[in-house]
């Protein structure tokens, strides 16, 4: 879509985005014209042509080219029955491109439906030169530890600033996702969640503070380890009971974290926990290091893990060239600076009960609802007032104790201060990308500039507060006062 809005500055184009939660109305009007290129899911368009809003003649007279993106996870998401609807009314000269990632058998399926004598294309491989799984612009590290200590190491990775920031965060479930989030914000760490269950209104302006730099941390949710977690949880017996009295939140099937979303200056990509399988890591990574830009990786690894750990560095070529696709033992983070901080994070990792948890997982998608649904209408008419919504709210009841946001010197071995000094000096060196951070109440005051507000004679308003401050003390100490706010 970002690319045919650029294109869109040099050629008379008419693109319009639909998807299967509009109206008829809308589409009818979106449809009216007709439009050069149509954006949609593949589950609006066999809705248009059976609800009467896109006659099936004219469909098949003007459509020229057809385009299917992430052509691998289609029929995972449930697109089979829409595609074989549209594949009735596909043309015969109709061009039709796959556009897939890896090759499986949902993609062979996919283009015995669509295609017709096909082409095959493949791009990481030119001549004998086989491109890198994931770019060497990427720094990929790795940390052993327990499952009951990632609290604790990913603690100290951003409590005592080892990763650069923006950061990125995967987990493989909701539930753990918003248990690190309230786990984070008592130390005083902001961060948003991003997963499917929230309002699309919610989930795009989500990404559209994150990628603005309004807050360093997005939790992201594996889109694909929720949807199998979702489907092993209603093949069990689950109490009728219960369901009736929490019911579960329905998930979005088009949505993805690790494909298709336009994540901006990531430069780190931390795993809490590792992806099911090879090709999840590599689209995780993938999300930074984007443009020929710098970026790294932190992998949390419990023993638990390992297997599909040692698969992943397989996949990746770990084995086969000691000089490219290493993943290495994270070198900056001593062992002495997580024990110091390991008391800490114990005792508050007891208070982010499951309860808790659920509590504020049911508190923040009400919060999105309302949000998305009741003032949709208002923003359209008042742009500028998104900027009140604010993601990255504290969940949690209680405020964070004051003595956990800082962590105190006596703390830190002399290795984690060099390492926390040589992330801030590459940090400064690359520029601070986030000028339009929030500041706050900060916000309301301007600054003046001093060389052009500045007055040899005083102002009548300022003499009179100075008279005042002299009969009052019996000195000048509010004119050094007044100096020095200048």
């Amino acid at each position: 879509m970002a690319l045919i809005e650029l294109c869109k500055g040099q050629v008379q184009l008419k693109v319009v985005q639909l998807t299967s939660s509009m109206p008829a109305s809308d589409l009818r009007a979106a449809l009216a014209g007709p439009p050069d290129i149509v954006i949609s899911t593949p589950g609006c368009m066999p809705k248009c042509l059976s609800t009467g809003v896109l006659q099936s003649k004219s469909f098949s007279d003007s459509l020229k080219i057809l385009v299917l993106d992430e052509a691998d996870l289609l029929l995972s998401y449930g697109y089979e029955d829409d595609l074989k609807a549209l594949s009735a009314v596909i043309p015969r000269g109709c061009q039709c491109l796959l556009m897939s990632a890896t090759s499986s058998s949902d993609v062979d399926k996919l283009k015995k439906l669509i295609l017709h004598n096909p082409y095959i294309l493949t791009l990481p491989e030119v001549g004998d030169v086989k491109d890198e799984v994931i770019p060497k612009n990427v720094q990929q590290f790795w940390i052993s530890c327990s499952e009951r200590d990632k609290l604790l190491y990913i603690l100290a990775l951003l409590k005592l600033e080892l990763v650069q920031k923006k950061a990125l965060i995967f987990t493989n479930t909701i539930d753990m996702a918003f248990r690190l989030k309230l786990f984070l914000e008592k130390f005083g760490i902001k961060s948003a969640i991003l997963n499917a269950e929230l309002p699309q209104n919610s989930r795009l302006h989500i990404l559209e503070e994150f990628n603005a730099g309004l807050f360093d941390y997005l939790i992201a949710t594996d889109d694909t380890q929720t949807k199998e977690k979702d489907q092993s949880d209603e093949g069990g017996h689950v109490d009728s009971r219960k369901s009736k009295k929490h019911p579960k939140a329905k998930l979005d099937s088009e949505f993805g974290v690790v494909r298709g979303i336009d994540f901006k200056n990531v430069h780190t990509v931390i795993n809490f926990e590792i992806p099911q399988n090879a090709a999840g890591y590599v689209h995780r990574i993938g999300r930074t290091g984007r443009a020929y830009n710098t970026g790294a990786s932190v992998s949390l690894v419990s023993p638990d893990e390992m297997k599909i750990f040692e698969e992943i560095k397989s996949f990746v070529g770990d084995d086969e060239n000691e000089d490219s696709n290493i993943i290495a033992p994270f070198p900056l983070l001593a062992q002495n600076a997580v024990e110091s901080l390991r008391y800490r994070a114990e005792d508050v990792a007891k208070s982010v009960t499951k309860i808790a948890v659920r509590e504020s997982r049911a508190q923040d998608l009400r919060n999105e609802i309302l949000n998305s649904e009741k003032l949709k209408a208002h923003f359209e008419v008042n742009p500028k007032d998104l900027d009140l919504l604010k993601h990255d709210k504290d969940l949690s009841k209680k405020p964070p104790a004051s003595h956990l946001r800082d962590v105190p010197d006596y703390l830190l071995d002399a290795k984690t201060q060099e390492a926390c000094k040589m992330v801030k000096l590459a940090r400064a060196a690359m520029g601070n990308k986030n000028s339009s951070r929030r500041q706050g109440p900060r916000r309301k005051f301007r600054k003046s500039d001093p060389l052009k507000s500045f007055s040899a004679e005083p102002t009548k308003r300022a003499g009179k507060g100075r008279m005042k401050r002299e009969g009052r003390n019996g000195d000048d100490t509010g004119k050094h006062k007044k100096k020095k706010s200048v």
